[in-house]
Formats: C-alpha cells, sequence, structure tokens
C-alpha cells in the first residue's frame, strides 16, 4: 500500500514539474493578431483673420527733481492730470491700471571720481484697455498734452474670440481630412475612421496677439495720433489619428 501512495506522490511531482515547461513552449501572440488595423498620424492646422475690437497700451509719466519728495509730488500731479485725460476721452476706471511705480536716485559719473548725486527720478506707469478702437488715438493723443511722456507699446486683441476659433476649427477638420485622404490614395488604403483627434493653439485671454501690420490700414481722426489696428491671425492645431482599410 505504501510503495502505491509512492508512486502516485511521485505521478503528480512529475506533472506539476511539467506544466511550467510546457506552458514555457506556447509562442506569443503575433503582433498582427493583436493589432491589424493600419494607422495614419496626421496633424493640420486652420487659421482665420480677423480686426481686432480691443487695445491695450501703456503709458506713462517720468519726472526728476532734487529730492525724492519734489519728484513724486511733480510725478503725481502730471498722472492726476493724465488719468483725468483718459477718462474725458471715455476711458472707465475699471480700464486703467497701475503696471509699474518707481523711485530711484540719479547719479552723474565723472572718471576718476566718486558718483554725485544729481536728484531723483519717479515713474509711474498705467495700462490702460480701449474698448472702442475709434478712440485710442484720442485718448493717447489726450494723455500727452496732459503730461505723459512715455508711451511703451500697444497691442490689439478680441473680446470674444470664439467666432473667430471655431472658424479655424472648421479649416483645421477639413485640412486634416483632405491630408488624411491624399497619404491614404498615395499607399493604396482608404480612410476608415478617425480613432482620436486632440486639438492645442487659439487665441487665449493672456497677452494680445501681435497685429498683422501687413493688413494694416491707417486711420486719422482729427489731429489725434493715427491707429493702425491691422488684422490678428487665430491659429487652431490639432492632431489625428486615422484607421485605413483596403
Amino acid at each position: 500500500m505504501k510503495t502505491l501512495v509512492r508512486a502516485g506522490a511521485m505521478a503528480l511531482l512529475l506533472a506539476t514539474a511539467a506544466a511550467p515547461a510546457a506552458f514555457a513552449q506556447t509562442p506569443p501572440p503575433s503582433a498582427d493578431s493583436m493589432f491589424k488595423a493600419t494607422t495614419l498620424n496626421l496633424s493640420a492646422y486652420g487659421e482665420t483673420r480677423i480686426a481686432p475690437d480691443k487695445a491695450t497700451i501703456n503709458l506713462g509719466v517720468q519726472t526728476e527733481a532734487p529730492t525724492a519728495a519734489a519728484a513724486l509730488t511733480a510725478n503725481n500731479v502730471q498722472m492726476t492730470s493724465m488719468i483725468a485725460a483718459l477718462r474725458k476721452a471715455g476711458i472707465a476706471d475699471k480700464e486703467i491700471q497701475t503696471s509699474g511705480l518707481n523711485l530711484s536716485p540719479q547719479y552723474d559719473y565723472v572718471q576718476n571720481e566718486p558718483p554725485k548725486l544729481r536728484g531723483y527720478q519717479a515713474s509711474n506707469q498705467v495700462t490702460i484697455t480701449v474698448n472702442d478702437l475709434n478712440k485710442l488715438g484720442q485718448a493717447v493723443d489726450a494723455t500727452v498734452k496732459a503730461g505723459a511722456n512715455q508711451v511703451n507699446g500697444i497691442s490689439f486683441g478680441l473680446k470674444d474670440p470664439s467666432a473667430a476659433e471655431d472658424a479655424a476649427r472648421h479649416a483645421a477638420v477639413k485640412a486634416l481630412a483632405a491630408k488624411a485622404d491624399l497619404y491614404a490614395k498615395a499607399t493604396g488604403h482608404r480612410v476608415g475612421r478617425l480613432v482620436t483627434l486632440s486639438e492645442s493653439g487659439g487665441y487665449s485671454g493672456g497677452p494680445p496677439p501681435v497685429p498683422m501690420m501687413a493688413y494694416a490700414r491707417m486711420e486719422k481722426a482729427g489731429d489725434s495720433v493715427p491707429v493702425s489696428a491691422g488684422e490678428l491671425s487665430v491659429r487652431i492645431d490639432i492632431n489625428g489619428l486615422y484607421e485605413l482599410t483596403k
């Protein structure tokens, strides 16, 4: 009886040891059997150009005086006058924002001599948003007459870019589909279905884009500063994965 038990146990051990070897001999599934579809990964973009409807401009006042207090006082007087001129030109208080305030000593430098304090310089910068471009030239002109002696930069933007972005999306999808069709025909396939689609780019609410000056048209209102609004470029980039068929 004991001999039979030993023989049965030995057979069970041999069967257990042989099982991993049998599994190891099973070949892994081929790549073709796991994924038979032919795919095409492409990118395209759509772009639309549109006239801006708002502008952002940085203006400021810089003054110098023998003392810091005098420099600040002179600066405050000119800045107050400049803000009043902006309001008179139709710029609301909520569209005027202080963007820089600085007070620093000014020195004269002569070779082989220590620097000599000449006085102090005060500067105050404001960033204004103009939502009516017809007022832009007049606003700049009025502030300069009121005491602004720094105009540091201007850029144009859109109050609501959604319509321009949607137009760019349509153009991007159309360009992507045309490109997919071209590649499919060139490789002897047909476009089956769009598997994935992703988007990037587009006009954001951050810093307004640089105007396309090549399309600008100079407009002058009376004796105010000439304004060149130009056009903005709104671009949408997309990536798509297509499945191809024979």
